[in-house]
């Protein structure tokens, strides 16, 4: 059937159809964004104006409120912890998933179909199942109450289903590049580095920002694997406001602000990256 025979929806129609198609996307941006904004306008409202009115705007844009999120919980030490934590157990996570996956993507060996199996049957574990075996392990071996033992852990975690985005990228690849560079004289070392992983660079982000926003606010582990403030990540300062200093909501929504932040200022900045993995291989030939 020829293009020009499809024929045209009425106009109405089509308003209608444009109409309810922006009424969605509104209803999709407003339960996206809306608890944040909501979070970020409280953060400045007083403990009176939160008990008279949820929804209200705030009188005033006072920042008392983010000078007590620092006042009344260790947070800037648990920022710092996060920190390095997150960013050292990233830095694990996409290196061992930039090499594996690319061996599982491209040869054929044997026991490979159980490996992808056991890295499956890996996302199918709820965290309560290995909690008491985890927790016996890092006593034992004391990592207990410690940052490397808090990287281990979430490195472990982020590894499967980083695994299954790189696979399926680099197969988007093409492998004439890679048997180009063999041609011209160019090793394995090579053309991974200097071929596949430039290439790949969209992957990679992609898994970097889920690994970042995973294990920033991971809580489970990070409160059962940690008991002083040497090692307790920005998740668990929030429980200050929520025990000893429940009635300080105020206090409660600048913490909790302040600890979305790093997540939205990651994704802003890898966003790109992130839309071209997630559209790679959508049009080809």
């Amino acid at each position: 059937m020829q293009l020009g025979s499809v024929k045209k929806q009425p106009v109405g129609v089509r308003v209608v159809c444009g109409i309810l198609k922006y009424l969605f996307l509104a209803l999709i941006v407003v339960i996206s964004i809306g608890p944040i904004i909501w979070a970020g306008l409280s953060s400045f409202k007083t403990y009176a104006e939160i008990n008279t009115s949820a929804i209200a705007l705030p009188k005033s844009f006072n920042f008392k409120n983010y000078a007590d999120a620092f006042k009344y919980a260790p947070i800037q030490e648990y920022f710092l912890n996060s920190i390095i934590i997150v960013l050292v157990s990233v830095a694990v996570t996409v290196c061992f998933v930039a090499m594996c996956a690319y061996v599982v993507a491209r040869y054929n060996f044997k026991l490979k179909t159980i490996l992808v199996l056991l890295i499956s049957a890996s996302l199918m574990l709820p965290a309560q199942a290995i909690s008491q075996p985890l927790f016996a392990i890092f006593k034992t071996l004391g990592l207990y109450d410690t940052k490397f033992g808090l990287i281990i852990v979430y490195a472990a975690m982020g590894i499967p289903m980083s695994f299954f985005v790189m696979v399926s990228y680099y197969k988007t690849i093409p492998v004439a590049l890679e048997e180009s560079a063999y041609i011209d004289g160019a090793t394995f070392i090579q053309s991974f580095t200097k071929v596949v992983l430039p290439l790949a660079k969209p992957g990679l982000a992609t898994i970097a920002m889920l690994q970042f926003i995973n294990t920033w606010n991971e809580f489970y582990f990070a409160l059962m694997l940690t008991s002083g403030d040497t090692a307790r990540t920005v998740p668990i300062a929030l429980n200050y406001y929520l025990g000893t200093f429940a009635n300080n909501y105020s206090a409660l929504f600048a913490a909790v602000i302040i600890t979305v932040l790093p997540t939205i200022i990651i994704f802003i900045i890898l966003q790109k990256q992130v839309m071209e993995s997630m559209t790679a291989g959508a049009v080809k030939g």
